[in-house]
């Protein structure tokens, strides 16, 4: 079984995703790299780290709508279940 020559990265838009993108290509030979991050409500925050990674050298970078997802299967049911967000936040 060989390489992948296409990869789709989950992508923060940090330091650590976004030196992942240079060395798949130079360290692992993968040929096309696909960035994906969620929106989870972040608003303008996104559009920054689109091209953050095409500056970094991704082929694509993809932004998914999950807010209602997000909100839904996760908020909701924290909410529900008196949650904290470290220990002090609902």
């Amino acid at each position: 079984m060989g390489r992948a020559k296409k990869v789709v990265l989950a992508y923060s838009g940090g330091v650590d995703t976004s030196v992942c993108i240079p060395y798949l290509k130079e360290e692992w030979a993968v040929e096309e790299v696909i960035t994906f991050a969620a929106d989870l409500g972040q608003g303008d925050e996104l559009e920054p780290i689109r091209q953050k990674a095409l500056d970094a050298g991704a082929s694509q970078s993809l932004v998914g709508d999950l807010i209602k997802p997000f909100i839904e299967e996760f908020a909701f049911p924290a909410i529900r279940a008196n949650a904290l967000y470290e220990g002090r936040y609902p």
